[in-house]
C-alpha cells in the first residue's frame, strides 16, 4: 500500500462506511447452523445469487481445498473489584507466560501497575504492566486457577446485547485449539453433516489456527493504516496443512478473514505457503496482492472495519458495497450471528 498521511487514512476509512440499520444486526444465531442465508458474489461479473448456506456444496468442486480456522474461544470476561472496593472488569485475552495474561480492563484509569484485584472465582491478580491501547498484563497469584471451567462468561461482541442460552453457539463445530478472544464467525455456519457432504464432493478440508485478538473489538485507527499493522495475532500452519494447500489442484477456498490473514502472512509464492508458527500484524487493505486465497467465505461486516477492508481488497469495493446494499434491502442478517457471503 502506498504511504499515506493521517488525513488520507481518515478519508479512506470514511469511504468504507455505510448505513447499517440496527434491525439488521443479528442478536441470535439461526438453527440449524447451515440454514443461514448465503449471498454468492462472482468477482468477475459482479453477479449475485441468493441461496441457503448448505447450498455451498454446489459451488465447490472436486480438487478444491477448503481452509478452516480451528481456534477455540477461551477468553473470559471476569468481573470483580480492587482491594479498595472499586468495581472492575477484565477480559482475559491470552496467557503470555504461565500465570500472566494479556487483558483488556475497565476502568483502565483505576488499574495502574501494582494495583491488586480480586476477580470471579476468588482469583487474585496484580497489574504487572500497562500496555498500549488500554491493555494490561495481569499476574495471577494461582496460575492454574485461571484455567478452571466454567469461569466468568464468554465475551460476545458489544453489538450483541442478548445473552446466549448456549455458549457453544459461539464456537465452531470444529473448534479445537484454545486461544481466541472471539470466534472466527464465518465458520459458525458449518455443521458436521455439511462438512461431510463437502468431503464426499471431493473437496479436501484443512485446518489452520489463528487466535483472534483485540483487533476484533476495535475499529481501525488512521494511525494503523499509516503504519500498515494490526494488533499482533498468533497463528500456526502445520507441515501437513501447508502440504495440502500447496498441492491443491483446484481452488483454495478460505473460510473467514482470519484464515486469509494467516495464509497471506505465510505466503512464499503464488498458491504456496510455508509451514510456520508466529505472530502476524498483517493489515490487508485495498491494493493488496493476494497470493494464496482464490475464493472466500465471510460474514457481513461492520462499516469501516478491518474485515470489511479485507473483503473489499479481495472482491472490489463497488461490488462488495452493491452486494451489501442488496443484502440490507432483502433483510439479510449482519455481523457475527448473521448470514454469509461466498465470493468466487
Amino acid at each position: 500500500m502506498v504511504e499515506q498521511t493521517i488525513e488520507q487514512a481518515t478519508r479512506l476509512l470514511e469511504e468504507y462506511t455505510y448505513d447499517l440499520p440496527e434491525e439488521r444486526i443479528a442478536q441470535q444465531p439461526v438453527e440449524p447452523r447451515d440454514s443461514s442465508r448465503l449471498l454468492v458474489l462472482h468477482r468477475d461479473t459482479g453477479n449475485r445469487e441468493h441461496r441457503i448456506f448448505r447450498d455451498i456444496v454446489e459451488y465447490l468442486r472436486a480438487g478444491d481445498t477448503l481452509v478452516l480456522n480451528n481456534t477455540r474461544v477461551s477468553a473470559r470476561r471476569l468481573r470483580g473489584f480492587k482491594t479498595t472496593g472499586a468495581q472492575v472488569e477484565a477480559l482475559l485475552l491470552r496467557e503470555v507466560q504461565p500465570g500472566v495474561w494479556e487483558a483488556l480492563v475497565r476502568p483502565g484509569r483505576r488499574l495502574l501497575v501494582g494495583s491488586q484485584v480480586i476477580l470471579e472465582g476468588h482469583l487474585k491478580a496484580e497489574v504487572a504492566a500497562c500496555l498500549p491501547r488500554g491493555m494490561r498484563l495481569l499476574r495471577f497469584e494461582k496460575p492454574q486457577a485461571v484455567h478452571r471451567q466454567p469461569l466468568g462468561e464468554i465475551p460476545l461482541p458489544p453489538y450483541i446485547r442478548r445473552k446466549l442460552d448456549n455458549e457453544q453457539r459461539y464456537q465452531t463445530v470444529y473448534a479445537a485449539v484454545n486461544g481466541s478472544a472471539a470466534a472466527p464467525t464465518a465458520g459458525l455456519h458449518f455443521t458436521p453433516e455439511l462438512l461431510q457432504r463437502i468431503r464426499d464432493a471431493g473437496v479436501r478440508i484443512v485446518y489452520i489456527t489463528l487466535h483472534v485478538g483485540i483487533a476484533t473489538f476495535r475499529h481501525p485507527e488512521p494511525e494503523q493504516l499509516v503504519q500498515g499493522r494490526l494488533h499482533p495475532e498468533w497463528y500456526t500452519i502445520s507441515e501437513e496443512a501447508a502440504e495440502t494447500i500447496n498441492g491443491t489442484p483446484g481452488r483454495i477456498v478460505v473460510v473467514g478473514t482470519t484464515c486469509v490473514r494467516a495464509l497471506e502472512s505465510a505466503a512464499v509464492d503464488t498458491r504456496r505457503v510455508e509451514a510456520r508458527s508466529g505472530s502476524t500484524e498483517l493489515f490487508i487493505l485495498p491494493g493488496f496482492r493476494f497470493r494464496v486465497v482464490e475464493a472466500l467465505v465471510t460474514n457481513f461486516h461492520l462499516p469501516a472495519s478491518t474485515p470489511l477492508l479485507l473483503t473489499c481488497a479481495f472482491a472490489g469495493k463497488e461490488k462488495v458495497f452493491d452486494a451489501y446494499r442488496e443484502a440490507i434491502a432483502m433483510g439479510y442478517r449482519f455481523l457475527s450471528f448473521g448470514d454469509a457471503m461466498l465470493i468466487l
